[in-house]
């Protein structure tokens, strides 16, 4: 059996990487998870087109998603915005957070959308990723635009997290605070630190 790739060097990244956050169609902890991508250290934003329509649902249009971030949105068919992994322009992934579809997706190799296509490339090139999956639990109470509800999960989307969990350079947060501290992982590993303020 082959081995994997071992994860890439720090050196092998530009000195101003950057953190790849991408946003799915997923409500649940959004703002949430959105707050931790903005205490973030050079953090862009990477847009499926059901993240795209879901945000402003949650009071972040793109025109206010563009006062914080660099904005990527999923409008190629080949995802252009993915060449810059080749190059060393971003040292680790995030999809937070990841829908069942998207966690599906990406446990399968199946990349047809920006968020499961930076997925694919990073593990391509050794770069880690980090996905905060949302079907984690029995029952999960998440808050929609308009009220809270409670979701079951069925088995397949938690062999589904499983089988992600499995995937060289993956790591799945299955709580808010599992992805806080993956990312506080993640920066020490960078050297790196919390913005104190967000901007």
């Amino acid at each position: 059996m082959t081995q994997p790739a071992p994860a890439r060097r720090l050196d092998e990244f530009k000195p101003d990487a950057r953190f790849a956050w991408c946003v799915t169609g997923s409500g649940h902890m959004i703002e949430e998870s959105l707050d931790l991508a903005l205490r973030l250290p050079r953090c862009d934003l990477f847009l499926s087109r059901a993240g795209e329509e879901v945000l402003p649902l949650y009071g972040w249009p793109i025109k206010k998603l563009r006062e914080h971030f660099k904005v990527f949105r999923d409008n190629s068919a080949s995802s252009v915005p993915v060449g810059m992994l080749y190059h060393g322009d971003y040292h680790t992934v995030v999809i937070a957070p990841a829908t069942s579809n998207t966690v599906a997706k990406c446990a399968f190799g199946i990349s047809d959308t920006l968020p499961t296509n930076l997925f694919a490339q990073a593990g391509k090139q050794c770069v880690p990723g980090i996905v905060f999956a949302c079907d984690t639990a029995p029952s999960v109470i998440t808050q929609t635009p308009r009220e809270w509800v409670e979701l079951r999960p069925r088995a397949i989307e938690f062999e589904n997290v499983e089988r992600l969990a499995r995937i060289e350079h993956t790591t799945v947060a299955r709580t808010l605070d599992d992805l806080k501290a993956e990312l506080e992982r993640r920066l020490s590993d960078l050297n790196l630190a919390w913005n104190t303020l967000s901007s």
